[in-house]
């Protein structure tokens, strides 16, 4: 018996960062907390403007656009490699469906204060599925 072939997907091709390194920023404002994983913060909090663009920090494609998971708002999640993950927490309008394929930089979502007590992005970056300091990633 042969092994059986891997059939080509029909999903958009993604041009995926090859160098998680130069990452851009996916919002502007300030910097208002850190990663500490100890303390339960996965990610990097940036406070800014409601309505003020959040932008994919790299290329990839939508994978979850929702408010399933619970302290995250309006979230949507980019899968830009096997191993790589971005995580956008809070907005206040999603701009972007499932399955869509994102450049690096374009809007995907407004920032607002769905699931937060005040007006930020929460982001993360996930590799292999475990949080990662995004300030490392981020150009």
């Amino acid at each position: 018996r042969s092994a059986p072939v891997a059939q080509p997907s029909t999903a958009a091709k993604v041009s995926f960062s090859k160098n998680p390194g130069k990452w851009n920023w996916p919002a502007e404002g300030k910097l208002v907390g850190k990663f500490s994983p100890g303390d339960g913060r996965n990610g990097i909090q940036i406070s800014g403007a409601s309505g003020s663009p959040v932008k994919a920090t790299a290329a990839g494609e939508v994978v979850y656009v929702g408010e399933g998971l619970r302290g995250y708002g309006k979230l949507i999640i980019l899968k830009h490699s096997e191993q790589y993950l971005s995580a956008y927490a809070h907005n206040q309008e999603l701009m972007v469906k499932e399955g869509e394929a994102i450049n690096s930089a374009q809007q995907i979502a407004t920032m607002g204060n769905s699931g937060a007590q005040s007006t930020m992005l929460h982001f993360e970056i996930r590799k292999d599925g475990k949080p990662v300091d995004p300030l490392k990633f981020l150009k």
